[in-house]
């Protein structure tokens, strides 16, 4: 069954038990607004499935969530006006892995967003405000 990890809350939000600001949702993958987006419209794409990280994954099935990612990325740059994207993806505590499910980052970036060079900071979006930038992305997807 698809998310099936109790203590996982990616899982909780796919089995629907946790509320998320879904921007898309097929049979083997799902995309919702990250809470503490780096910038508006940062989105976490992520297999059903629960994996850990992609160590846990076939070759083919990294492939495909990459391939996702990437489609989705084309809609939050055409929804979102963003000058460019980063696609990021951390495996493990070490790399800052805070959610234990594997999941891809796909953020909007501005050119003027990060005037010292340095990551825009993490902020907390009430759901009500992500619902409406998912809705603008979903309408690009």
């Amino acid at each position: 069954m698809p998310g099936g990890e109790l203590d996982c809350v990616f899982c909780r939000i796919i089995q629907g038990e946790v509320e998320a600001a879904l921007v898309y949702e097929d049979d083997t993958y799902v995309a919702f607004m990250d809470i503490r987006p780096i910038n508006p419209g940062h989105i976490l794409v992520l297999p059903k499935v629960h994996r850990e990280t992609v160590f846990d994954m076939a070759p083919e099935e990294t492939g495909a969530l990459f391939a996702q990612a990437a489609r989705l990325a084309v809609a939050v740059k055409e929804a979102l006006g963003a000058d460019g994207i980063n696609i990021g993806q951390n495996n493990g505590r070490a790399a800052q892995q805070i959610v234990p499910h594997v999941h891809v980052h796909v953020i909007p970036r501005y050119v003027d967003d990060s005037p010292a060079g340095r990551w825009p900071s993490r902020k907390a979006v009430p759901l009500t405000d992500l619902e409406g930038l998912a809705q603008e992305i979903r309408a690009s997807v």
